[in-house]
């Protein structure tokens, strides 16, 4: 889903994703657990499948528990590709 959206005067041309995060514990950085609905290419049945992803956040105040989205930016570091908006 490549669309361009603002929000917060923020343009972004990649992925938007919601989910909850999962660790707080490193500095400018969460790790968020994404859920997706995917349908067996063979039986058609649907079936839940989790992915984490680190993402940059600035100020340090997204907790654990909290549900955010999060976006595609340019690579900040060898494994953050998102930030949380």
């Amino acid at each position: 889903m490549k669309i361009k959206v603002k929000q917060n005067n923020i343009e972004n041309k990649g992925n938007i994703l919601r989910g909850m995060v999962v660790s707080d514990k490193m500095d400018k950085t969460v790790v968020v657990s994404v859920s997706r609905f995917i349908k067996h290419p063979l039986y058609g049945k649907f079936y839940k499948v989790n992915k984490k992803y680190k993402a940059h956040d600035e100020e340090n105040k997204h907790k654990t528990g909290d549900m955010v989205k999060i976006m595609e930016t340019k690579p900040i570091s060898k494994d953050k590709r998102f930030k949380v908006i």
